[in-house]
């Protein structure tokens, strides 16, 4: 598997940035075994709202957030030509040998085997990796609404500077969220893998990711 892909929910803002993203993963999956991982976007959104409103248990939320990636994989595999649903990592790599793009919607197997912390700490971009290392994706990208991860946040900081390359110690120093979840990095410490974070607004930049090219981009290292 040559990469594991995170659509990211925030994406779905803007229609038109979505559907140039889901065309360029459909090119890519001609050339490249890849799996898309969906993001939770506003799904998750509602949960995190009704979580602070009812004081949820970890594991409802943690479950409820995971069903909105699901709902937004649903939406993704809509307006993503030459796209099919899995719900097993069984399926995913039949679906790449066809040239298609397998779109993984993880409540399945999280809920069956529940391998990560139940927590807001975990979200897509833990689970995407997870899904990496069951597959042995050669890399896993994290594609957001911004180049990737800054000493600040970008949307609220001007001085913010983009760090093209950081170690996986580092951000786990930071011991915050960044442009991807606390636990990332905890769990990039017990596995390694080849990370990238990436501005979706800019799908070429995902071609030059898993062809090897440079680009606007961070890279945990």
């Amino acid at each position: 598997m040559d990469a594991i892909i995170k659509v990211g929910g925030s994406l779905a803002e803007d229609p038109e940035v979505l559907r140039a993203l889901c065309s360029k993963l459909s090119e890519l999956a001609k050339k490249h075994a890849l799996v898309v991982v969906p993001g939770g976007g506003e799904f998750a959104d509602t949960v995190r709202d009704f979580d602070q409103r009812f004081s949820l248990p970890h594991g409802v939320s943690h479950r409820m957030a995971i069903l909105g990636m699901d709902q937004f994989g649903l939406l993704l595999s809509a307006v993503t030509p030459g796209s099919i649903v899995s719900r097993t990592p069984d399926d995913l790599e039949r679906i790449s040998s066809m040239g298609k793009v397998p779109i993984f919607l993880p409540s399945h197997m999280m809920f069956n085997e529940d391998p990560l912390e139940n927590s807001w700490d975990v979200t897509s971009d833990s689970i995407a990796a997870f899904v990496a290392k069951r597959l042995g994706a050669a890399k896993v990208i994290l594609v957001t609404d911004v180049d990737g991860i800054f000493t600040a946040d970008p949307k609220k900081n001007v001085d913010g500077e983009l760090l093209q390359e950081i170690s996986v110690q580092e951000l786990f120093n930071m011991r915050r969220r960044t442009s991807v979840d606390k636990f990332l990095p905890k769990l990039l410490l017990e596995t390694p893998l080849d990370c990238y974070v990436v501005n979706g607004k800019y799908p070429m930049r995902i071609s030059h990711i898993i062809e090897g090219f440079r680009t606007v981009c961070t890279r945990i290292v």
